[in-house]
């Protein structure tokens, strides 16, 4: 697999696992893993981009 789709598709399960522990914190009341949560949906969407970056820059 091209390094540009890996990046996509481990940005993606970032994405989903951080909004997976975001809402999880929401529902328990845990602040730490909420924001735990939105920052690993946060890396995951800035990983995805780059994966998008590097497609179109042709590496």
């Amino acid at each position: 697999m091209k390094p540009s789709t890996e990046d996509k598709a481990e940005g993606k399960i970032h994405e989903v696992k951080g909004k997976i522990k975001e809402e999880v914190g929401k529902v328990t009341n845990d602040p730490d893993v909420e924001v735990s949560g939105a920052a690993e949906k946060n890396a995951g969407k800035v990983q995805k981009w780059i994966g998008r970056a590097e497609k179109a820059v042709g590496e």
